[in-house]
């Protein structure tokens, strides 16, 4: 289509419909016409028109957008062209500095790839794309717009190198990171910091929009400098407060400077916020500097100067009432701790007067809380790590935090209480709601509060008490105002949570038994409350105290509740006065009443009912609790009662939505191991706690029989498989397990088959049922191992066959899909069906070949549904959607290590579709998929190696195995390139990859060398010309050591043999291509 847009206005059209078109057909139609457009041949011709003769910035944009994707193409464009292109664009920015930004940008994206891919490129001796920084300097000594077009240009180079490519080899970007790193990037900052001095010494007009961006521009300059991944780590960004910026030794003389400090703080003092948040994110960096680039006097140094400067920003705070300022200035506080240790801080000489400042401006903030909540985290990490040094500080001078700390969290508890009316009475939205930021805060909290633990409890005893008293007022009062009770019980969920905090901090810092004393004096308010709470039940509710509440027991189990723990703990002396709560028999009695009440009143509110039943599902996991817990009294109601009658969440009705459903997995996952400690052999026992279910599956049947009510069968339906799951999960034995399964089968397997035939186009439906399936799979602890008179295990498989087969032929008749249904309609289905799959066949209960034996077809079946399924996906799907990739994988390993003979009769298109999975998969980032396609690599080349060794021998008698290993030999004669592919992108990975599973590679890596010796010889001439003399022949001597040793066999002695040489070959080889000298490291990587 786009070789049609001959004409200016045609291809302006397009612009207008990619760009700004409101009509989604046109914008989808000119995505395909510009795809076609990069590819046909006169994309270089229609680029250069719409720059120069485009009426609009998007024609301009359309034209970067095709010069990019062009230059980015992984077999690239000749050199000239390359620097044809580079230099015209050069020439078009300079010559036109109005073009918009956005225009700007694009352009010197495609200057930044250019240099990038092309960096090491040679022509008459010399590097043809490193001219860059002398092209910028042009630009620096133009008008104010040229300089700053100059500074983009490096800033985004800058970024460009530190951008990695995960379609292009790893190994490969690095060693380009690595040289930009060593040559250019230590002049562009020095470069960039003296603009900065130049910015300094004379009057700035910041009212000039051209000038303000200019800076603006060289601050972003030294920020993607000073954010450089100098040693290849690829950190994550989101683990903000870990970051260590790895500055090169030879920028020490940089660092060392003390004007280089001040610059940045005096740039912070002169500029608006737009400019200087980012020089206080510069600063950040500048904190974060290794600790080893300096001496210890020079660090002592350094630090000084940092600290000085946090002095001067608190003694003239002004420029923190802009959030951004505010933000990165919390930031830089934080990176002061998490790079200096206590005992380096408090040598400083300011600083006693700077943890003043910083306290005075913590307190301000916690008590601003409205203002930048998203920088308070900042704040609470210095705090919270500088409290935890304390017990390693060995300095005598005083760190004055048994001062200030206890203020701190004093500042943080009122705060917070006192926001309460705020948020009620403005009608803002409540901090409480996000969770998330909640509990970070309150476990950075939790190690503050325990210094001078003393004083924290005596405020929150006195402002529990206080509130608690309100509140029982406001209840008593007949005419009890909504709002002050709203306010009220706000405040309670804040306390609550705080008692909860503070208790949990028993396990972060050193405790006494004071301290354990002062908790129980604290906790016995919170189960107080709960009674209080629970005896209003219905009526008196409020979920935001439920749910403080539940986090308070939480923290309680986890610090009083356990194996570990001393029963004699202080915590029970005050509760045992108040509460008789004398041990943690009797606080697991409370948790459990707890627990049972709300599952009763709290049905409709999923947030109460999931925390509870998490809390439950984490009491049931230690053996010794599980011991204790059958004993209580609310355990045996719930076991006797799981009804919707006691439990509404239990309940069908249409109230609930169906994604609710799932938290009654967890509750009988919880209640089946509370069965399992006395079940024994106990079948009554069993069919009792069944009896529910019973119920309503007969229930479901008579329904289904006669044929009205769907939906409520549905829903009842949904309800049975997720309870089924649970209770599956937590059976672990053989005993119990043939207990469910005696119950579930032959009778009620049949109706979830039949709900598989009728709601396939339903994953709301589906999804549980195929999930119990896969669970009922899972040979878990040998769970599945029946008795050898049992056919137990193959009547289970035949049952799984059906249901994979009726749901993959019917879910194929959906046709396509769209992008946003796909998975879930098709694609999360099949990846269960898979995993349910890959179950049976590895997990060693069933016999497979006993059904051709037999004559039954329904393993045929299930790996005839399972090609269908596979052929109906696509190979980028299969990689994309990681469950699915992560079920179709190991399947396909257990295939190819049991079941050859299925593998080899495939059709030819149907074994190439396999193939190239397996082939796409090796070079997949995660771990799991691609040591799985090495492992079903290798079994498939160690059948075909034995297939052409037994060949080669003449058999003592005949034989009918070798037809399906004759079949595989004529497939891969007819389609030799597979192997061939697949040994290229091995040997990529171990020469050019930063290879994570070596030994998964090695496996079948020596199988396709001795299958494929000539290609081999191919790819090693190709590696060895491709680098410069003097490593040739280092080169040839690492390959001739890689199979020194090694036989024309697949015996594990040879295996382990090659897998050593690989390890020593793959280190030598690394060393010769890292070694410098001038290397052509364009070389090509095996696949090209």
């Amino acid at each position: 289509m786009a070789l049609h847009f001959q004409s200016l206005a045609e291809l302006e059209a397009l612009c207008t419909h990619l760009y700004i078109g409101t009509d989604l057909t046109q914008r989808i139609e000119a995505e395909k016409a510009l795809l076609e457009l990069i590819d046909s041949p006169e994309c270089l011709s229609k680029c250069q028109l719409l720059l120069e003769q485009g009426t609009t910035s998007y024609a301009q944009l359309l034209a970067a957008t095709c010069l990019s994707k062009l230059v980015s193409r992984v077999s690239p464009l000749p050199v000239e062209q390359r620097i044809d292109i580079r230099n015209y664009i050069l020439n078009y920015v300079a010559s036109q500095p109005k073009l918009a930004p956005f225009v700007i940008q694009a352009l010197i994206q495609v200057i930044a790839k250019i240099t990038k891919l092309g960096w090491f490129e040679v022509q008459k001796d010399q590097f043809v794309f490193r001219e860059i920084i002398a092209d910028v300097k042009k630009f620096l000594q133009g008008t104010v717009e040229h300089c700053a077009t100059g500074v983009m240009l490096l800033s985004e180079l800058t970024q460009e190198m530190n951008l990695v490519d995960y379609s292009r080899p790893s190994a490969k970007h690095r060693k380009i990171s690595t040289s930009f790193r060593d040559t250019s990037l230590k002049d562009i900052l020095v470069l960039a910091c003296s603009l900065l001095k130049e910015v300094l010494a004379k009057p700035l007009n910041l009212q000039d929009q051209s000038q303000q961006n200019l800076v603006m521009q060289v601050l972003k300059l030294v920020l993607n400098c000073l954010n450089f991944d100098f040693i290849g780590s690829s950190a994550d960004e989101s683990a903000d407060d870990l970051c260590t910026v790895q500055i090169p030794t030879t920028w020490r003389t940089i660092f060392l400077e003390p004007e280089t400090l001040d610059l940045f703080f005096n740039l912070y003092h002169s500029l608006p916020p737009l400019l200087s948040q980012l020089a206080l994110a510069c600063l950040v960096q500048f904190a974060s500097t290794r600790r080893s680039l300096f001496s210890s006097p020079e660090r002592a140094r350094y630090l000084g100067d940092l600290i000085k400067g946090v002095k001067r920003i608190l003694e003239n705070p002004q420029g923190l009432s802009d959030p951004g300022n505010y933000h990165e200035f919390c930031r830089f506080l934080a990176r002061l701790k998490t790079n200096y240790q206590l005992g380096e801080l408090v040598m400083v000489k300011e600083y006693p007067e700077v943890i003043r400042l910083i306290a005075n401006f913590t307190i301000t903030s916690l008590q601003h809380w409205e203002f930048a909540p998203n920088s308070v985290h900042y704040l609470l990490t210095l705090w919270q790590r500088m409290v935890s040094s304390v017990p390693f500080v060995k300095s005598t001078e005083p760190h004055l935090l048994d001062t200030y700390a206890p203020e701190i969290t004093k500042a943080f508890i009122t705060s917070r209480l006192e926001s309460v009316a705020i948020v009620v009475r403005d009608n803002l939205d409540d901090p409480l709601d996000d969770t998330a930021t909640v509990f970070q805060q309150l476990e950075q909290l939790c190690t503050v509060s325990r210094c001078e633990y003393e004083k924290t409890c005596t405020l929150l005893v006195q402002l529990f008490d206080q509130n608690a008293q309100n509140y029982q007022k406001l209840l008593r009062s007949p005419s009890g105002i909504t709002v002050d009770k709203t306010i009220q019980e706000g405040r309670l969920a804040w306390l609550v949570y705080l008692v909860g905090t503070v208790v949990g901090g028993r396990l972060t810092y050193t405790s006494t038994d004071e301290h354990d004393a002062m908790d129980g004096e604290l906790s016995c308010r919170v189960f107080q409350l709960i009674s209080l709470m629970d005896t209003g039940l219905p009526q008196c509710s409020n979920e935001k105290i439920e749910l403080a509440i539940l986090w308070f027991l939480d923290q309680f189990r986890k610090t009083y509740v356990g194996d570990q723990l001393q029963r004699t703990s202080k915590v029970y002396a005050r509760m045992s006065e108040v509460l008789g709560i004398t041990d943690d028999n009797h606080v697991l009695e409370t948790f459990m009443t707890k627990i049972v009440t709300n599952l009763k009143y709290w049905g409709r509110c999923e947030p109460v009912i999931s925390r509870t039943l998490q809390f439950l599902n984490d009491l049931s996991v230690g053996y010794i609790l599980l011991k204790k817990l059958v004993k209580i009294d609310a355990v045996k109601f719930m076991l006797k009662n799981h009804t919707s009658e006691h439990f509404p969440f239990l309940g069908i009705c249409e109230s609930y939505s169906l994604s609710d459903f799932r938290c009654r997995t967890t509750f009988y996952t919880a209640l089946t191991r509370l069965l399992m400690v006395d079940l024994g052999e106990d079948e009554d026992e069993f069919e009792n706690f069944m009896l529910p279910l019973t119920v309503s599956f007969e229930t479901v049947l008579q329904i289904f029989n006669n044929n009205f009510k769907q939906e409520d069968v549905k829903r009842m339906l949904i309800g049975l498989a997720r309870d089924l799951r649970g209770i599956a999960f937590a059976l672990n034995t053989k005993t119990s397990y043939t207990m469910l399964f005696d119950w579930i089968y032959p009778t009620y397997l049949p109706i979830l088959q039949r709900a598989i035939e009728r709601w396939y186009g339903e994953p709301a439906c589906t999804t549980p049922i195929l999930k119990l399936m896969a669970e009922l799979m899972q040979n878990r602890s040998q769970r599945l191992n029946f008795d050898v008179s049992s056919p137990n295990g193959i009547l289970l498989f035949r049952e799984a066959s059906k249901m994979i087969c009726t749901y993959g032929n019917q879910i194929l008749s959906l046709g396509s899909l769209s992008k946003d249904q796909i998975y879930p309609m098709k694609l999360k289905g099949i990846s269960i069906c898979y995993s349910a799959l890959k179950s049976a066949l590895c997990g060693n209960y069933v016999s497979f070949g006993v059904f051709k034996l037999y004559g039954d077809n329904h393993f045929d079946s299930v790996l005839q549904a399972f090609v269908k399924m596979l052929l109906s996906v696509s190979h980028s799907d299969l990689l994309q959607y990681r469950k699915l990739s992560q079920s179709y994988y190991p399947l396909l390993e257990f295939l190819t290590q049991d079941h050859m003979g299925f593998v080899t009769s495939l059709e030819p298109p149907v074994l190439l579709y396999v193939l190239t999975s397996v082939s796409e998969g090796l070079t997949a980032l995660d771990t799991l998929v691609s040591s799985s396609c090495c492992t079903s690599l290798d079994y498939i080349v160690t059948y075909l190696f034995k297939h052409i060794a037994k060949e080669g021998k003449k058999p003592l008698r005949y034989t009918e195995a070798p037809r399906a290993g004759q079949r595989l030999l004529h497939f891969m004669q007819q389609n030799p390139d597979v192997l061939q592919q697949m040994l290229s992108v091995l040997m990529n990975t171990i020469v050019f990859e930063d290879c994570r599973n070596q030994w998964s590679v090695s496996r079948p890596l020596l199988g396709l060398v001795l299958l494929n010796e000539k290609h081999f010889g191919e790819l090693r001439a190709s590696l060895i010309n491709s680098q410069p003399l003097p490593k040739q022949e280092v080169l040839a001597q690492c390959f001739g050591n890689l199979m020194e040793g090694v036989e024309q066999n697949l015996s594990i002695k040879n295996r382990d043999r090659f897998t050593q040489n690989l390890s020593v070959f793959r280190r030598d080889v690394a060393e010769v291509l890292r070694s410098d000298g001038s290397t052509d490291a364009c070389s090509p990587d095996m696949m090209s």
